[in-house]
Parts: structure tokens; sequence; C-alpha cells
């Protein structure tokens, strides 16, 4: 029988993420920082959960690509090279700059020139983790806004939907996270939706699938390839990240290949099998997991910038 998720805390951090980020950060600069964002995340979950979703993967995405300093929230200028966010693996599939965006308007109101939009993202991740799933963790900030946004270094940094478990683990340990992290990660796949581009109609021929599932997919891909239709990405529980993402997949019912080759590999077997078994383990995994993914490369100190609008740098 699965667990329930119950409310996690993390008091203990790495030192390597200690040693340039700290746990409430703008105690004294802005000390309403964390709740009015907090009231962002709720008021626009509430109106769509996939919003949840989308936050948590909107700070993934921006950690894997120059690390956590909200380069994905910038737009292409126009007649300049193209930004993150216009990458095919970001657009049209990510979600929640508006919510950002939100956040940082209000933050500004009463906080000038002290948030990082970079923050606003760790944070907003770890509310949207808290509302669906029941999983809150301190987030250290101070992170400091990058300068840069490249559609060219999205393909190397981020990882495609169709990699196998080893190309997983190496992908993530190019960015100082073990195999067992990776793994712990994917859970966020029991929340959201998934666009046809991430699947197409082959994923229904994989052997690997339950047939029942296998079966649905292929009755929602078109057959004139004409549409782009969005699929849960966990049939159980799309609305609450939890643990059964990783019984589904043992189940083979995982949407993406990525998610599927978790349950095949001798790889990373053990680490699904566990996490099926033992819900509140991995919900203190995840939010661990979250922290350390949050200090990927971040800017500090004098780097960087204090966007004041996070689409651009200013």
């Amino acid at each position: 029988m699965l667990l329930l998720m119950i409310m996690m805390f993390v008091p203990k951090m790495d030192a390597a993420v200690s040693s340039s980020l700290r746990v409430g950060f703008y105690r004294r600069s802005c000390p309403a920082a964390e709740s009015i964002i907090a009231r962002t995340v709720r008021r626009a979950v509430s109106q769509n959960p996939d919003i949840g979703a989308g936050l948590i993967r909107l700070h993934f995405h921006d950690c894997f690509v120059r690390g956590c300093d909200g380069s994905v929230l910038l737009k292409s200028l126009p007649g300049g090279p193209k930004a993150e966010r216009d990458h095919p693996a970001n657009n049209p599939g990510l979600r929640g700059f508006n919510v950002i965006s939100k956040a940082k308007r209000r933050i500004e109101r009463i906080c000038p020139n002290t948030v990082s939009c970079a923050d606003i993202l760790a944070f907003a991740a770890r509310d949207s983790s808290q509302i669906l799933g029941r999983i809150n963790y301190p987030v250290p900030a101070g992170r400091r806004d990058g300068l840069v946004s490249s559609f060219n270094e999205v393909t190397p940094n981020l990882p495609s939907p169709r990699l196998t478990a080893d190309q997983l683990i190496q992908n993530f340990a190019s960015k100082g996270l073990s195999a067992d992290e990776m793994v712990t990660l994917s859970g966020a796949h029991s929340i959201g939706r998934s666009r046809l581009y991430n699947f197409n109609g082959t994923r229904a021929q994989d052997p690997s699938l339950d047939r029942n599932y296998a079966a649905t997919l292929k009755a929602t891909c078109p057959a004139n390839g004409g549409s782009d239709p969005t699929v849960a990405m966990d049939p159980a529980t799309p609305n609450r990240l939890d643990n059964t993402y990783y019984a589904e997949l043992r189940a083979g019912r995982g949407l993406l290949t990525t998610d599927q080759t978790l349950a095949e590999s001798p790889a990373t077997r053990g680490y699904v099998d566990m996490n099926a078994r033992f819900g509140v383990a991995w919900a203190g995994k995840f939010a661990r997991a979250m922290v350390k993914m949050g200090s990927i490369d971040v800017l500090t100190g004098n780097q960087g910038e204090i966007r004041r609008r996070c689409s651009m740098v200013n």
C-alpha cells in the first residue's frame, strides 16, 4: 500500500548550498517577500492546478541551463538572438511566467530592486510543492539574476524526453546530482500534462507499456498529426504531487520514454521500487533534491543583477 505524503521540513542543508545561499535571506530587506509569492502562487494554482506543475518545471528548466539565474524568464529581443523560452523544449510547453511576473510586480511595490526573479522562481516551486503535495522545505535564497539567455544552450543542457536511463544519469551528474536524486526529481512528473511533441504516436507502440495505456495514447494521437493534444503525466493522480507516479511506472504507464526507462533500467529500477513503496521517504528526498538543484551555478554577491522586470534585463 502506498504511503500518503506528509508535510516535510529539511532543516539541514548541504555545505555547498549554505555557503552561497541562506534561508531567511530577505528577512530584513523584504520580510513580506515569501508570503507575497505564496499568496500569488496559491491563487493561481487554485484556479488551475497545472500552473503548480508548470512552476516546478520552470524552476527545473531554469537551473539546468546557465544555472538558477532566472535566464529562462527572459524574452527574446526583437532583431536579437533567441532566448531560452523560445526553444521547442520550452515553448509552448512551459507555464507560469505570468505568475512569476505578477509576484515580482507586487514585491517591487514595497521592496524595489531587492528580490531577484531567480529567487522568486525557487520560492514559487516550493510553494507549488506544498500546495499540490504537502511537501514543504526552507528555501535558501540570495540568487542574482543572469544577464544572458541563449536558445542554443538549451539542447546540450536540458534532458530530452527520449533519453535512456544511463544518458539521464550522465546529464544530471553534469549538474552535480546523483542517480537517486535524478529519479527522485522525476517524481515531479506526477503532476501536470505533456504535449504530443514530447511523446508522439510511436510511444504507443512501446512493448513495455501497459496494453490499455498504450491504446489510450494511440487514440489520443491524431492520425493526420494536425493537432498537439496534451496528456496527464500521471494518469492516476494528475493533480497531486505524490509517489503514485512510481507505481504507474512499475505498471507500465509512463508517458515519456524517460519515465518508463527508469523502471526498466537496472541502474534506476531499485530507486523506482523504493520510491513506490515509501511515499514519506520519497517526499523528504524530493525536498532535499529540490534544494540542491536550486543551488546549481547560482549567481550571488555582485554577480548579475536584480531585475526590475523578470522578462528583461535592466
